[in-house]
């Protein structure tokens, strides 16, 4: 008997793949990335169960649902129950393809109030089509039983029924199975993360989300010129060269003359030029009047210099998108 476990390399899927181990089940995993998470944990969770872990990217299929979710979002940018019907759906056709017989997850009824809410768990279990196939071991107790339950795969008595907030159990448990090398539960998703939900939801108004966009919002400090028009200022030399990287052809670049400074990228027209360059000259170690600003466009090599004063800190925040100063 084999079953494929949606594997973040969380604590909840670590104990709930261990549990099917200790009933005898051969178990595989199966992490998902995209631009806003990746699978390193869940990498190194699996070596540690010695398990073979299969990636799958979503972030095609993502993108396309930021720009609609039919079920929301949650308190940032993030669409968890459509993603997670996504994610079902995929791990249904590879658990086809590799000769698996059921699913596993590790959600906990109640333990995120929306996305593992009793109304989302059955959302996932129905929109997906692939409820009856779906294991749960945490949280089984709290659940009808699935079919490899009726069907006697997997003891019931030996799964769990924990419900709600606390992880109390859970640490319990991992103790008691020796299980020490597990990442903390933040962090995981981009997409939850309020400055950068905020960035996701101001393209998103704008019709402008994509791969290199999304990006873009990873790094530096964003304005919002104007309706159509955006800057993004680096914070260091890493994000320098970053932005340099994700230019596209009409993009302008701005750079301070004669004092340490980051680069800056504006996405907008070039009568921004002037607004843009005192902007960046605030990010730089220059005097506060009369600075010289050198800008190019991409991909053209022609350099031209305006002449600003620092923007005022007022005016930066009627500017900023998502705060970070």
């Amino acid at each position: 008997m084999k079953a494929l476990s949606l594997f973040s390399g969380g604590l909840d899927s670590i104990l709930a793949t261990k549990l099917l181990q200790l009933q005898g089940i051969e178990m595989e995993g199966v992490c998902f990335v995209s631009p806003f998470f990746d699978g390193k944990k869940a990498a190194r969770a699996a070596e540690n169960l010695k398990i073979f872990l299969y990636t799958v990217d979503i972030g095609e299929d993502l993108l396309s649902l930021l720009l609609s979710p039919p079920h929301g979002f949650g308190k940032g940018a993030n669409p968890c129950v459509d993603c997670h019907i996504l994610m079902v759906k995929k791990a249904a056709s590879l658990m086809q393809k590799i000769g698996a017989n059921f699913l596993v997850s590790g959600e906990v009824l109640g333990e995120r109030p929306k996305s593992q809410s009793r109304w989302a768990l059955n959302v996932v279990n129905e929109e997906s089509g692939w409820g009856d196939y779906l294991l749960r071991p945490l949280t089984a107790k709290n659940l009808s039983p699935t079919f490899p339950e009726k069907k006697g795969w997997v003891k019931r008595d030996q799964l769990l029924g924990i419900k709600g907030r606390t992880r109390v159990v859970q640490l319990r448990l991992a103790e008691f199975l020796g299980i020490s090398n597990f990442p903390t539960p933040a962090g995981g998703c981009l997409l939850t993360d309020p400055v950068f939900s905020k960035r996701v939801k101001d393209l998103l108004a704008r019709g402008k989300l994509n791969l290199n966009e999304i990006e873009l919002l990873k790094i530096g400090r964003h304005f919002r010129l104007e309706k159509t028009a955006k800057l993004i200022v680096a914070r260091n030399k890493e994000e320098n060269r970053k932005i340099l990287q994700l230019a596209t052809p009409g993009d302008f670049f701005l750079e301070v003359v004669g004092f340490p400074g980051p680069v800056a990228l504006l996405r907008g027209e070039e009568h921004l030029i002037l607004k843009a360059a005192s902007v960046t000259s605030r990010y730089s170690d220059a005097p506060s009047t009369g600075v010289k600003v050198k800008y190019c466009q991409f991909p053209h090599a022609e350099e031209r210099y305006v002449e600003v004063n620092r923007a005022e800190d007022e005016e930066l925040e009627t500017l900023r998108i998502g705060g970070r100063p």
